[in-house]
């Protein structure tokens, strides 16, 4: 990836900021946009746990905000000791705005990393093609 070692400094950044008082596992997050531009989020929890969202989500939202609606490349950084994949929903939503071929990084630790696509981490995913009257996504 052209600018890997700044979205793993901007995902850690963001990690650094995470709310996460209930499971202590902070998360962090940088996706790529088309235009180039970086956009990093962190996981947000809340005392009602299905009312939180991760990392991912938030740098795709944030993603959108600018008005861009696909990523070239994305980065998920953890503290632990073993590679963290994105959530089962994360990967929908990646998915959503990329396509198979995608590449993600997962960081772990210091210095681990273990790349994959969303491909890997969500096949068969599914599609907004088979929606009627949707627009299609890019993991068509």
């Amino acid at each position: 990836m052209e600018d890997l070692e700044e979205m793993i400094r901007r995902a850690r950044e963001a990690m650094a900021k995470a709310y996460a008082p209930y499971s202590q596992f902070p998360v962090g997050a940088c996706v790529r946009g088309v235009s180039g531009t970086l956009y990093a989020g962190c996981n947000v929890e809340n005392a009602s746990f299905p009312e939180g969202w991760c990392a991912e989500t938030s740098a795709l939202a944030a993603l959108v905000l600018a008005g861009e609606q696909r990523i070239e490349a994305a980065v998920v950084v953890t503290a632990g000791d073993e590679p963290c994949s994105p959530c089962g929903g994360c990967r929908q939503r990646l998915s959503e705005f990329a396509a198979p071929d995608t590449p993600i990084l997962l960081c772990f630790g210091e210095d681990g990393r273990q790349a994959t696509t969303i491909g890997e981490l969500l096949p068969l995913a599914f599609d907004g093609h088979l929606l009627p009257g949707a627009a299609p996504s890019g993991s068509s």
